[in-house]
């Protein structure tokens, strides 16, 4: 199962004043340069969250896009080893201003937008939350230790990664039972009018 980062230590550090930016006018652009630790429950998992984010401002938001790589604790679907999976995170995302740059009107969002992410009153863009999002989409449904892991043996619950066991190999299908009853079983063939 993946461990989700607690992202509460770089909540901070996701925070960033786009006033000056959105009085620049359209086409301003800046350059954001993550290097921030996360904190997961157990201080040996701590992790590093690092890339470039660049925003631009479009002229009813600010477009955030970027690169993020970082290493998240992870237990192995198959054989179920603690590993560290690394990620790299697709950010792009809009955040739209709450309130007007140069008038101070309230702004709502834009028609063609159901639901997005706001810049507050005070023109700070937070990351936190699309950061947030962006790992967890990143995070893989089965996590793999390697993509050849054997995984484990299901007789005896050997990690068959570090070696064979000593258990039977052949596929046992339940729903074959009967008819393989029916092979074992000599005399239960001869009466039922089964040649073999």
């Amino acid at each position: 199962m993946t461990v989700c980062p607690n992202l509460r230590k770089f909540e901070q550090a996701m925070y960033y004043n786009v006033s000056q930016q959105l009085k620049e006018g359209v086409g301003s652009h800046r350059t954001y340069i993550l290097d921030e630790t996360v904190r997961y429950d157990d201080p040996a998992d701590d992790s590093t969250v690092e890339g470039v984010l660049d925003s631009l401002y479009t002229g009813r938001s600010i477009l955030v896009t970027g690169e993020l790589a970082m290493g998240v604790s992870d237990v192995c679907s198959r054989c179920l080893e603690k590993f560290t999976e690394h990620l790299r995170i697709d950010i792009e995302e809009e955040f739209f201003p709450m309130r007007d740059i140069n008038t101070g009107a309230a702004l709502g969002l834009p028609e063609d937008v159901e639901d997005g992410f706001r810049i507050d009153e005070r023109f700070t863009l937070d990351l936190y939350e699309a950061v947030r999002q962006a790992i967890i989409m990143a995070l893989p449904m089965s996590p793999l230790c390697r993509p050849d892991c054997q995984g484990l043996c299901p007789e005896c619950g050997s990690n068959l990664n570090l070696g064979n066991c000593n258990c039977s190999r052949s596929p046992v299908d339940v729903r074959w039972n009967a008819l393989r009853s029916l092979l074992d079983n000599p005399e239960q063939r001869d009466r039922n009018g089964t040649t073999g």
